[in-house]
């Protein structure tokens, strides 16, 4: 029996790969620049195209706080820009 693409397909963002993705509110990028004395333009920059970007919804100039977490690293949050492909 042939499965159709969606029975196959499963959520991205319940991979134990993927880590955790979150569009920063407007006050929450405003802190993060204050804190980090930086603009949008100094973050690491992550495509509109990016998999993970489109299922949540991220557009242009947002700021995305990824965090990652590993046994033996713990916990690491990295932020980056949105940009268009």
């Amino acid at each position: 029996m042939m499965y159709g693409y969606d029975k196959m397909s499963m959520d991205l963002l319940q991979h134990e790969l993927v880590p955790k993705h979150e569009i920063l509110s407007d006050e929450e990028k405003n802190e993060l620049f204050t804190k980090l004395h930086i603009t949008k333009n100094d973050l690491p920059k992550i495509l509109d195209s990016d998999s993970v970007v489109k299922k949540i919804g991220a557009k242009k100039d947002d700021v995305l706080r990824i965090t990652r977490t590993s046994s033996t690293a713990g916990t690491a949050i990295y932020f980056r820009l949105v940009i268009p492909e």
